[in-house]
């Protein structure tokens, strides 16, 4: 990443240039060749910049959802809408899965939570990467609805709502945790939580320690530990549902048996 800005000393021009990585979050039509782009970079957070040619025959793979690019972004003013020259692809994520409805689910999901939740112009390294990991795991099926839901936890952690998962909160113990509670998003273990268990959100064993293997059910009790946040913790509190590319993303894996 290279960052610039130059102003004249009473404030009135300054220029403002970048060179990062970004995910493409999505792109839309400005005039007949040119597309108004919008990337979440690892270094300068979600920004949004015309790419001139960006609807053209050629800019138009560059700039499909979930690809890797690296772009340099140019702007007089930090208020102005910049824009993103050279665009270039690194990775095309998104032409791997296009016969795999599944991934395609997945990616569009991942990238619309990072869309809604994330703040523009906020830099969030570890989400990049983190959303990176996840891209690059989506050609294998057997293992990557659970790191999504892994994803997922990690998004409320870097957003500040990540769960205390070290311990159980009525106990002190490290083993055996088998629940989470829906209000403090903390821990409890198997017999502990038991008494409660009808209140409390299931812990799959896969989430507390990474060496577990999966469990039929594990991958949906995922989803549900991690949506409740999502839903209470991120977006209620704007006044916004959980994005819709979520629910079509577990209807997807239901009805393939992925969960």
């Amino acid at each position: 990443m290279q960052w610039g800005s130059i102003g004249k000393a009473d404030g009135l021009a300054m220029s403002i240039e970048w060179t990062d990585a970004g995910v493409v979050l999505g792109s839309r039509s400005h005039g007949e060749k040119h597309a108004i782009v919008e990337l979440f970079t690892r270094e300068n957070g979600r920004a949004a910049a015309l790419m001139y040619g960006g609807a053209s025959t050629r800019g138009r793979p560059v700039l499909q959802s979930g690809n890797l690019v690296t772009a340099r972004f140019k702007a007089r003013t930090e208020t102005q809408l910049g824009f993103f020259s050279p665009c270039e692809l690194d990775t095309a994520f998104a032409a791997r899965f296009m016969d795999d409805a599944a991934a395609l689910a997945g990616l569009a999901s991942a990238v619309a939570l990072v869309r809604k939740a994330t703040a523009e112009r906020q830099a969030y390294s570890g989400i990049f990467d983190a959303l990176v990991v996840l891209l690059d795991a989506l050609n294998a099926p057997d293992v990557w609805p659970a790191i999504y839901t892994r994803f997922e936890l990690g998004l409320l952690a870097a957003l500040g709502y990540g769960l205390d998962l070290t311990a159980c909160a009525l106990t002190g113990s490290t083993e055996d945790l088998a629940f989470v509670s829906p209000r403090s998003g903390r821990a409890a273990s198997a017999e502990a939580g038991a008494p409660f268990a009808d209140k409390l959100l299931r812990l799959p064993p896969f989430i507390a320690d990474p060496s577990a293997a999966l469990a039929p059910g594990d991958v949906a009790d995922a989803f549900a530990l991690s949506g409740w946040f999502l839903e209470r913790r991120v977006f209620d509190a704007r006044g916004e549902g959980v994005p819709d590319a979520r629910r079509r993303l577990i209807e997807t894996l239901g009805y393939r048996g992925m969960l």
